[in-house]
């Protein structure tokens, strides 16, 4: 039986109202957070209830201003109000107070770090050319390596799922190439015991890495190799390597350069993981990722998302065999034959 147009795969789709359509294309809510954010009320706040005029003091705002903005992190539920006091939700006080060890708040100044970019989109779109020449991390390297410890943290809790599902009990030695924080690399080696580990990234950010592993206990097991991927030899052979969100960052011509460089790193019957946020065939889905592409034209010079086959096609070229996509729109793998 033939199911009616507006009922496909088992979900119902329809059009947006016109009131949703108006909720896309408000961002005062983001900007009221980000801005709070980088007035840093939520640390000021703390584990009190505070009044306009004591908060204002500490931020240094105008009293007017910024009860209008505290009004509306109300309604936004991210503050609460008793009266003329104001006082963190939980979410607020484990989140965006900055001695909470589960602050995000510099992932969300990065977002604000990149408004002006966004402000620019329409350019972007006319001239299909990024309105950037260099990333946010480049012109403001201490924004990136408290963002680099956000996202160990975040990390932390996918990293050891996806080393167990990749099966690499027999690999000794793994690349974890533009590995950052070494997220990936610790997980790695926390789940197979017998593994070490070499983290290659530009040198601003190994020494966020260097800290990190160290706080592991990992430094006998995890070494440090500054470079430039695409410039710069890998050392190896490994038997194993992981590019984990590295591609949406590169054109494809460079993407398909640095799958052709692991192939030479690797030992025969080394792995080649990548991991990454791939759009669909049809491009249209996740519909997470597609934003992300729009992101990704307008905060990189050379960025863009690519599809699960694209990936594997440079892995083809390069050499590998047995290409497979292990994890839909998320992990491909090949092998070097031996």
């Amino acid at each position: 039986m033939r199911l009616p147009p507006l009922l496909t795969r088992g979900c119902v789709r329809r059009e947006l109202s016109l009131a949703e359509i108006f909720q896309l294309g408000y961002y005062w809510e983001t900007k009221i957070l980000l801005t709070a954010v980088r007035l840093d009320v939520f640390s000021a706040l703390g584990e009190r209830e505070q009044t306009v005029p004591e908060i204002a003091q500490q931020v240094g705002a105008d009293t007017r201003a910024l009860e209008l903005l505290l009004n509306a992190l109300v309604a936004m539920k991210v503050l609460t109000k008793e009266g003329v006091r104001y006082a963190n939700t939980g979410t607020a006080r484990t989140h965006l107070v900055k001695t909470s060890p589960s602050y995000v708040g510099h992932l969300l100044l990065l977002h604000d770090a990149e408004w002006n970019n966004w402000g620019r989109l329409e350019e972007a779109i006319k001239t299909g050319r990024s309105p950037v020449s260099r990333h946010v991390f480049e012109t403001n390297p201490e924004l990136g390596a408290n963002v680099l410890t956000v996202l160990d943290r975040i990390g932390q809790q996918s990293g050891p799922g996806l080393a167990k599902r990749l099966g690499l009990e027999k690999a000794k030695t793994l690349l974890d190439l533009g590995g950052g924080a070494g997220t990936n690399a610790i997980a790695f080696c926390t789940v197979y015991p017998n593994l070490t580990a070499t983290v290659f990234d530009l040198p601003q950010t190994l020494a966020v890495t260097e800290r990190v592993v160290k706080e592991a206990g990992l430094e006998g097991r995890i070494s440090l190799k500054p470079g430039d991927f695409n410039a710069d030899p890998l050392g190896g052979p490994y038997d194993a390597i992981l590019m984990s969100d590295i591609l949406h960052y590169q054109g494809p011509e460079a993407n398909a350069a640095v799958v052709r460089k692991t192939f030479a790193h690797l030992s025969p019957g080394g792995t080649l993981i990548i991991k990454d946020r791939f759009l669909e065939e049809s491009r249209t889905g996740p519909a997470w990722v597609t934003a992300f592409a729009v992101h990704i034209l307008v905060n990189t010079e050379q960025g863009r998302c690519y599809t699960a086959a694209e990936a594997m096609d440079w892995m083809k070229a390069a050499g590998f065999a047995s290409i497979v996509e292990l994890e839909r729109t998320a992990v491909v793998q090949g092998i070097k034959q031996g």
